[in-house]
């Protein structure tokens, strides 16, 4: 045997020792650290979910992204842009980015020069000087504002009157707290004809009177309305806000689609109707806003006494966002606080751009032969697919509810993907819903 093969088979000896002492060190490793079968179901069974969250489930955002990713279809389901956002936005953001100061923590309760110009407009909208330091708080999104409003005032028994259709996290985050969610749904007044309007779906007084009693803390709007689009009106809020003022009821108005109301509507803040300032905690959203749904920014606004509670449930869970893209939401903030009266201010110029998307959509809708809800805001559209049912092989799905099957048919057969509404209604109200698909339009 040649000296070169000898060092080969010597090397290759030495390798084969190495691999399996470390397959063995590995097969001990895993026999030291995995518990026996009688030991795991002790530990399964004392690490599951706290009974507060039991029964929690990915929500169809998760479920939805995943099919969208394995199928690659038109996606009109999710709700953003698919264009970026205006220029100035984005320059801002590279301004911060290269300024050293603005890479550190900000001020817990939302960065300085962003709660100034968010005090400066509202103050401006609602008639009432709002002080930035304790009436106006900066979250991780409207989402987490949400949570914090509903953690920070509904306590175990509380009563939360929820609105449907609604934006899905209401519910889980109401249960989380320990309220008890009472469900009410916008019903249409009529279903003929081709296409309807969101404003045909109202809620019924006599029902809604009935919801409030001594253990309500709170309500929850949603105006415009996702993912129906519907805009309250002031009669509509009035009554809301009577029977917040009766029964001395917290309303958690959700407003991030207030700057996409299409003529001749008008969104209206219930916390300007006489008595509703002491009782409302009003959201907003950067993400909407200014069509960054990537910068997750949110605010809420209201009394100091209202917002104390928010920032403590902020503060010891998040304690504060992200400074640079404050500071450049802020500098975005004030260009439009400059021309808040002129067609270029982009709280007005984006309705005129979504106007026509609307229009467009409605009509492809109802040339396929949906019959689609027009919405008076936001940038969503609900459509009822029963016209198509005999062309869908809905046999091929197994999800429980119609419109499940119909939207994952679609996004597998068609290349179309849109969102099921069950999933923004209570298990009792769900086959409200189930004739209905949900597409967004700004794209």
């Amino acid at each position: 045997m040649s000296v070169a093969v000898k060092v080969s088979w010597i090397t290759l000896n030495r390798n084969l020792k190495l691999v399996a002492s470390q397959c063995l060190a590995r097969s001990v490793s895993q026999m030291a650290t995995s518990a026996p079968p009688s030991q795991m179901e002790e530990i399964v069974k004392k690490f599951k979910l706290p009974k507060a969250y039991e029964g929690s489930r990915p929500s169809v955002w998760v479920e939805y992204i995943q099919l969208a990713m394995e199928y690659k279809p038109l996606n009109l389901g999710q709700g953003f842009p698919d264009y970026p956002p205006p220029e100035y936005i984005t320059d801002a953001l590279m301004q911060v980015a290269s300024d050293g100061n603005l890479h550190q923590y900000t001020r817990g309760y939302g960065h300085p020069r962003l709660v100034q110009a968010i005090a400066k407009l509202y103050s401006k909208l609602i008639g009432r000087e709002l002080n930035p330091q304790t009436e106006v708080l900066t979250t991780l999104g409207a989402y987490e504002a949400l949570y914090a409003a509903i953690t920070g005032h509904v306590d175990v028994g509380d009563e939360v009157i929820i609105i449907e259709p609604f934006f899905d996290c209401y519910e889980p985050m109401v249960r989380y707290a320990g309220g008890i969610p009472r469900f009410i749904a916008l019903k249409p007044k009529s279903t003929d004809g081709t296409t309807l309007s969101s404003s045909d779906f109202v809620l019924d007084k006599t029902e809604l009177e009935s919801l409030f009693n001594q253990k309500t803390k709170a309500i929850i709007l949603n105006t415009p309305n996702n993912p129906l689009g519907k805009v309250f009106t002031l009669e509509e809020l009035t009554l809301i806000a009577n029977l917040c003022k009766k029964h001395n009821v917290l309303c958690i108005s959700d407003e991030v689609y207030e700057w996409m109301v299409y003529e001749p509507n008008k969104h209206i803040r219930i916390a300007t109707l006489p008595g509703m300032w002491d009782r409302t905690i009003t959201i907003g959203s950067a993400g909407k806003t200014f069509s960054v749904t990537g910068w997750k920014l949110g605010w809420a606004y209201g009394p100091s006494n209202l917002l104390f509670n928010i920032q403590m449930i902020h503060q010891n869970s998040v304690y504060t966002g992200c400074t640079p893209i404050q500071e450049a939401t802020a500098i975005a903030f004030e260009k439009e606080l400059g021309r808040l009266e002129s067609d270029e201010c982009y709280f007005n110029s984006i309705t005129k751009e979504l106007e026509p998307k609307k229009k467009y959509m409605a009509t492809f809708l109802q040339e396929t032969g949906f019959k689609p809800i027009v919405p008076e805001g936001g940038y969503f559209m609900m459509a009822d697919w029963t016209p198509l049912e005999a062309n869908v092989d809905l046999s091929s799905e197994s999800d429980q509810y119609k419109d499940y099957r119909f939207t994952k048919w679609m996004t597998k057969n068609v290349g179309l993907q849109g969102i099921p509404p069950t999933a923004f209604y209570g298990v009792e109200h769900k086959p409200l819903g189930e004739n209905f698909v949900r597409y967004c339009f700004i794209k």
